[in-house]
């Protein structure tokens, strides 16, 4: 059989989860038209509490009515690019929606960016008009670009009464627009714009920057209303409209906006809004609220499953607990067990398949593993040099395809015609990550492409070096890069932060010798460097490009 027969095979269709369809039928409607069937079918449930406040489905969908009248009034057209520079807020999704319901697309931006990040991201998507916090607007003031609308707002504009009476405001110059004014002049009647679901683009979400600028990947609503109906059927024992999920994830990544707020805001569910993830309030709220669904990314896990207080919520009471975003650690996942008495089902997604592509079957997790692909996704893993597909159990580049997997990135053809091979009538996206397939059609992480160390020749895995430090009782962190060096290609160097107590206490002879035991020669660091903390993504994973970037300055 050849190696590709084997991937059309599904071989992971036998381990999915009772009630999990092998195929899916995705709708041919519009997020718009989603988003108002769920806010149609129970229109006086609460879809969000935020900070003790409830807020129906009725209530959301008119205000985001009543924005997008005021956004179109302002001049927002079918086309363009709304820019949300928000925190986890109800105007978040307010804004989202009513955007959507112009006709035009999301651009949400870290609300961390600085000035500088902010113009990069307003600059490259044509965003000229923005929704933004009172308390980030100088930076869209500082930024330089040229915009058309500004529109503020402030969190405390939805907190309970007895809160917004302690509550400010910052100060912003004439011109400026405020959310509130807008919804109140403005009547609960959207725009009548036609949205063809399969060409016109929902959302430009930008890539996480980690391999170098970061690209708007162009999302149309097709594949957005495939990766919410995808994830919606993926695990049976979750109920539409009786679900309370803890949104603390940020919405501005695709993660949080797809996987958490998209699709449970479409199944009616509630979502319980945090502008942060503050662990006491996260804790808290899980019990105040009966919580069912947890969201989150391993570096969260690995702290939760310390923290003193983590035994204090009931966690048994969860219907799910995932982890995204990036690799979950093996030790990490069965301490969590121990600790809490759950179980943290790990999936895989990325901003070009809008969030989702693969997840372990809730019945059947595999350790180790990112799970299987997802109804309606084809996976395969294809040799990055000779563009091949590979047998299961060899490494090569996940390549997938799927109604979810974006069109290209924005204005980039030459990247977008990179990013896609035709092989045996399928277009298939490349991801730049390294796996293999075991035989039962579980995928497994090995590195990002870009992250692969060359020494001498020989190809070693960032990952398999990082995966060993973290085994270490005394390692909290480590990111391991490659440097040049003109004899050899690249020497390994390994950046590792201690725990508290053993900091001062811990050589880096102690940390090649323990690699030592555990690894081949040729892949124990060459040069170990301690540090008191490591550089983050925005959603918690180390970067390596800053890591390469801070050792090349």
């Amino acid at each position: 059989m050849a190696a590709i027969d084997t991937y059309l095979a599904k071989p992971w269709l036998a381990f999915y989860q009772k009630g999990v369809p092998a195929a899916i039928e995705i709708p041919g409607r519009s997020v718009v038209e989603a988003f108002n069937e769920a806010t149609e079918r129970a229109p006086e449930r609460p879809a969000v509490v935020f900070h003790g406040r409830f807020i129906r489905y009725r209530e959301l969908r008119e205000a985001a009515d009543r924005l997008a009248n005021a956004l179109a009034f302002l001049g927002v057209k079918k086309g363009e690019r709304v820019a949300l520079y928000l925190v986890n807020s109800p105007q978040f999704i307010i804004a989202y929606f009513a955007a959507l319901k112009c006709g035009a697309a999301v651009t949400p931006i870290s609300p961390v960016y600085t000035s500088h990040e902010v113009r990069y991201q307003l600059e490259d998507s044509g965003a000229r008009a923005v929704v933004c916090q009172d308390i980030l607007y100088d930076k869209i003031a500082k930024c330089g670009a040229a915009l058309d609308l500004v529109v503020v707002t402030n969190v405390n504009e939805y907190l309970p009464a007895l809160k917004r009476l302690f509550s400010k405001s910052t100060a912003v110059p004439g011109g400026v627009h405020w959310l509130q004014d807008l919804l109140k002049k403005h009547p609960p009647e959207a725009p009548a714009v036609s949205i063809d679901p399969k060409t016109d683009l929902a959302a430009l979400p930008y890539t996480g920057g980690t391999t170098g600028h970061p690209k708007g990947v162009m999302l149309t609503h097709h594949n957005l209303v495939a990766a919410q109906t995808i994830a919606a059927s993926i695990f049976p024992a979750l109920q539409p409209g009786r679900e309370v999920v803890l949104a603390f994830l940020p919405f501005f990544h695709i993660y949080g906006q797809v996987v958490l707020m998209l699709n449970h805001l479409c199944q009616g569910n509630l979502l319980v809004l945090f502008t942060n993830a503050d662990t006491e309030a996260i804790l808290e709220a899980m019990e105040r609220y009966q919580a069912t669904v947890f969201y989150g990314v391993p570096t969260l896990y690995e702290y939760l499953k310390d923290h003193k207080d983590t035994n204090k919520a009931n966690w048994r009471r969860l219907k799910l607990v995932l982890s995204g975003a990036d690799t979950l650690h093996v030790s990490t996942m069965q301490d969590w067990a121990r600790r809490t008495g759950s179980q943290i089902i790990e999936g895989f997604g990325m901003s070009e398949s809008a969030g989702v592509s693969h997840v372990n079957p809730l019945d059947r997790v595999k350790p180790g593993s990112f799970g299987c692909p997802i109804p309606g996704m084809q996976a395969a893993v294809m040799d990055p040099e000779t563009l091949e597909f590979v047998p299961p159990a060899q490494t090569g580049e996940l390549v997938l395809s799927g109604p979810n997997v974006m069109q290209g990135y924005w204005q980039r053809p030459e990247e977008s015609a990179r990013a896609f091979v035709e092989k045996n009538g399928v277009r298939w996206m490349r991801t730049g990550d390294i796996v293999r397939m075991d035989g039962e059609g579980y995928f497994h992480f090995y590195d990002r492409a870009k992250d692969l160390i060359k020494f001498k020749g020989l190809s070693i895995f960032a990952k398999d070096i990082e995966d060993v430090l973290y085994g270490h009782p005394q390692v909290k962190a480590a990111g391991v890069i490659g440097v040049a060096d003109a004899a050899v290609g690249q020497r390994i160097k390994a950046i590792v932060v201690l725990q508290g107590d053993a900091r001062g206490k811990v050589s880096e002879d102690e940390i090649k010798a323990y690699c030592r035991r555990q690894l081949a020669e040729y892949k124990v660091p060459h040069i170990v460097e301690f540090r008191g903390e490591l550089p983050k993504t925005d959603v918690g994973k180390v970067s390596r490009r800053e890591l390469r970037d801070e050792t090349n300055a």
